[in-house]
């Protein structure tokens, strides 16, 4: 069975250690390291990530390399980025926001999990950045929380 190739920004490694996020942000850092889903990473993930605490860093390089892939910056990120901008889905103050979104989209991921509701998991956002993709040719990318995309143990008893 094809695994999903899941790309997390940043807030989902601060969910881990958040009260209200640490449980499913955790839950799915673990279905990562089972080889459940392919997390995803970009350079801008890994530049916002660049002067967080160790435990956060940690997530990361516990992940075992065969269930991580690492996006580079590129151009094409950037032209991407700069149209979510012009469309003014968020403003340039919010543009690593655009940036994720951008990089998630070029690397044809499967699906985006974040806990930023103001710029990312936000219905009218969600569909702008769809729009944008179709006009530029890019896939439809679904965006979840953590919450939405980790197995729900409790309520398979």
């Amino acid at each position: 069975m094809k695994r999903l190739r899941i790309y997390a920004d940043t807030s989902v490694f601060g969910g881990c250690f958040d009260e209200e996020f640490s449980r499913d942000s955790l839950r799915l850092f673990e279905e990562i390291k089972s080889g459940n889903f392919i997390l995803i990473l970009s350079d801008t993930t890994l530049r916002e990530l660049h002067g967080a605490p160790a435990q956060v860093k940690e997530i990361i390089a516990n992940i075992p390399m065969n269930n991580l892939e690492i996006i580079p910056f590129s151009d094409e990120i950037d032209e991407l980025r700069e149209a979510y901008l012009a469309a003014g889905i968020v403003g340039p103050l919010s543009a690593d926001d655009a940036e994720h979104i951008a990089c998630a989209s070029i690397a044809d991921v499967d699906l985006i999990v974040s806990w930023n509701f103001k710029h990312i998991v936000h219905f009218e956002k969600i569909k702008q950045y769809q729009a944008v993709n179709m006009l530029k040719g890019y896939h439809i990318i679904p965006i979840h929380t953590p919450r939405e995309v980790v197995s729900n143990e409790e309520e398979n008893v």
